[in-house]
């Protein structure tokens, strides 16, 4: 029986019938097949994915060795992964800086975990081996340090600040610069600078996303930080109650006003799970799946209410670190994968 000889051509053809599931087209044409390499009759590729936190990566993995294992002669296909972000390329543009795409977390009002979503966000990110920064803009309540558990910045070289770093994210604070207790009562044109100099006097290095927390409500400081650096993306933090919404749908039509891609709702203390197994809704149930629906943008997820998530961000010990089994950093991780995603979506049909 003569031996049957497997081309990387038949591969190719293969692959080209299957789809990357979000960017709606196949894996040849987006140029995702690297690596190509056949042995005999063992076929090994890379699929390059547009981010390290793809959440879809085994759906596409079980369906690129299906189209493969079907060619005549295959007897086995290892498949493996790369990624490279895209960038969004309005950064470069204005700032000349090494970052692929910025992120802002923000809500209506206070009080809803917003500091402590992005601080478990950017950390999710960068356990999926991306490279992460995450920026106070918080001017305000600048908490991020207490969180991530880091009270100094390393010693400045060359002119630039150098961004402390926990949990493999890099980080930039006011809350660094001040003293404690000390208030920050700072006009428009303050907040304006400060926010400038935390993206062009710091060293962030190469970063895949900076996450950019916001303070509360719908200010200077977000229509500074708007101004200053082109967002990727912007998310909504709120809580299930009814005047957590409220406040929540202004921050979505902010974002809108200011000409900022909204990537969704994440409904934070959805509920607290009970000894006992039961579900108590201590702020009520289904007001983030609600605004969603109702403002036209993705839900993105409920985090869980858990007493180490609270614990953990007053030790400097979050919860997708240091209990990355629990409820709550689970659904944290997921969150992140959609996130991620979304931004990949967003910024290549940009552009």
């Amino acid at each position: 029986m003569p031996k049957t000889t497997i081309t990387p051509e038949q591969v190719l053809e293969a692959l080209s019938h299957v789809q990357e599931p979000e960017l709606h087209k196949d894996l040849v044409t987006l140029n995702m097949i690297k690596e190509l390499v056949i042995k005999g009759n063992v076929v090994s590729f890379k699929i390059n994915l547009t981010t390290p936190a793809c959440p879809l990566r085994s759906r596409m993995e079980n369906e690129s060795r299906g189209a493969v294992m079907a060619i005549p002669g295959v007897k086995e296909v290892q498949v493996g992964f790369t990624s490279n972000v895209p960038t969004d390329a309005r950064i470069k543009e204005k700032l000349q800086l090494p970052i692929k795409n910025a992120i802002a977390v923000g809500s209506g009002k206070g009080g809803v975990g917003k500091s402590t979503v992005a601080v478990n966000l950017a950390i999710a990110l960068a356990k999926k081996s991306a490279c992460v920064g995450l920026l106070d803009a918080d001017i305000y309540g600048p908490n991020i340090p207490t969180m991530m558990g880091v009270d100094h910045l390393p010693a400045p070289k060359e002119k630039k600040m150098i961004p402390a770093e926990a949990y493999g994210v890099k980080l930039m604070s006011i809350g660094f610069l001040v003293r404690p207790g000390q208030p920050m009562i700072w006009r428009g044109p303050m907040l304006h600078s400060a926010i400038g100099q935390f993206l062009r006097d710091v060293d962030w290095g190469e970063l895949d996303y900076l996450i950019v927390d916001l303070p509360p409500g719908t200010g200077d400081a977000q229509i500074s930080l708007a101004q200053t650096i082109p967002l990727s993306g912007g998310i909504i933090v709120t809580l299930p109650q009814k005047v957590s919404i409220e406040d929540a749908s202004r921050a979505v039509e902010m974002y809108r006003a200011l000409q900022v891609p909204v990537l969704g709702v994440i409904e934070n203390m959805s509920f607290l799970e009970l000894p006992d197994g039961k579900i108590m809704e201590v702020f009520g149930s289904g007001g983030g799946e609600t605004l969603a629906r109702e403002t036209n943008v993705p839900f993105l997820g409920k985090i869980p209410m858990l007493p180490a998530v609270r614990e953990g961000g007053d030790r400097g010990e979050p919860v997708v670190a240091v209990l990355p089994d629990s409820a709550a950093a689970k659904a944290l991780s997921v969150i992140s994968e959609q996130v991620a995603a979304l931004v990949s979506v967003t910024t290549i049909r940009a552009g």
